[in-house]
């Protein structure tokens, strides 16, 4: 019996399909349609990989007088291939409807944290001043460190409890029992309505936030026009909040389900993007502190810092708005490697 009869064999007795094996295996369809109508031979690392899938040895994949079916002894088979019951599923998904109200709060904290040091600053710059440049600086800076004092211990503990369902983000081969997929599709289409309502809410929030700015744009009052600059943020971050709620809960569900962007291919694609998203708002936070602190003549605190405070904010519009296209360039590298 040659391989490909094999991997047939195997497929058919586990109740997969074409699609489901491929999901498992990081594979498209068609690579698997292809093993099977011996077009194309596996490489070592998927013969591996089918190999504790299946839990057979690779000797019964590779020679083809070896008939009946050699089941691999190693052990670490059994937990190569998660198992998730209904009461870990439900506990997941508990787990991460707390944790979306949890990192909606914390993103929410980092956008109010920069509003404090741009409306002080404008204070500083008004012609009689209440407050000086100085301590407008570091007033400004101690509330926008605070905010993010608080932020950042949410979304690190939010990662620690999600520690035990990390594989689910990675290329580990894992399995729902008997009843999971059910009960996590139920949920999934209650939630639906939910889902779709508060998306519509939460753009048309993000939409109108610039208005007030805009609206303030024709005064003269520079005070006024940083005051609806500040309120323009806190909708915005509402908006934002409300997108993050509904997403991670509506993301653990399609987690579990392997759907949309959580299907095995889809997963090496999606980490990309995760660490290019990391390092591209590392680097416009780092321009906006560098901008802050040198003033826009470079000549630090003493000079025009305060101008740089009350505008180095725009580094955060322009990024948000090249963002998306920075995605669709790391999708369209992802798909060109995934060719290769």
């Amino acid at each position: 019996m040659i391989l490909a009869d094999k991997i047939i064999r195997l497929r058919k007795k586990n109740g997969w399909s074409q699609e489901e094996l491929a999901d498992k295996m990081n594979v498209s369809r068609q690579a698997v349609s292809k093993w099977e109508s011996a077009q194309t031979i596996p490489d070592l690392e998927k013969i591996l990989q089918l190999g504790t899938l299946f839990g057979v040895t690779t000797d019964y994949l590779l020679k083809d007088e070896i008939e009946a079916e050699e089941f691999s002894n190693d052990d670490s088979s059994d937990t190569t291939v998660k198992k998730i019951s209904i009461e870990e599923a439900n506990t997941y998904l508990e787990q991460r409807k707390l944790a979306s109200w949890r990192i909606a709060l914390a993103t929410f904290l980092c956008i109010l944290s920069p509003i404090a040091l741009i409306v002080l600053t404008t204070l500083s710059g008004l012609p009689n001043p209440i407050i000086t440049e100085t301590t407008a600086s570091a007033v400004g800076l101690i509330v926008l460190f605070a905010f993010i004092l608080c932020a950042v211990p949410i979304y690190i503990y939010c990662g620690f409890k999600n520690e035990p369902y990390a594989f689910l983000d990675k290329n580990i081969p894992f399995e729902l029992e008997y009843g999971v997929k059910g009960m996590v599709t139920e949920r999934k289409k209650k939630f639906r309505d939910t889902y779709i309502k508060f998306n519509i809410i939460a753009a048309c929030v993000c939409i109108f936030s610039p208005i007030p700015l805009i609206i303030s744009g024709f005064t003269e009052n520079e005070l006024l026009v940083i005051m609806m600059l500040a309120v323009m943020m806190i909708v915005a971050g509402i908006g934002a909040s409300i997108f993050i709620v509904v997403g991670v809960q509506n993301a653990s569900m399609q987690k579990l389900l392997k759907e949309g962007e959580f299907t095995e291919k889809e997963k090496k694609r999606t980490s990309v993007k995760e660490a290019v998203g990391f390092a591209y708002w590392g680097v416009l936070t780092a321009i906006f502190f560098i901008w802050g602190f040198l003033g826009n003549d470079g000549s630090g605190i003493q000079g025009n810092s305060w101008i740089s405070w009350r505008y180095n904010w725009i580094v955060f519009v322009v990024g948000g708005i090249l963002f998306p296209i920075v995605m669709m360039l790391c999708n369209l590298v992802a798909d060109k490697d995934k060719k290769d």
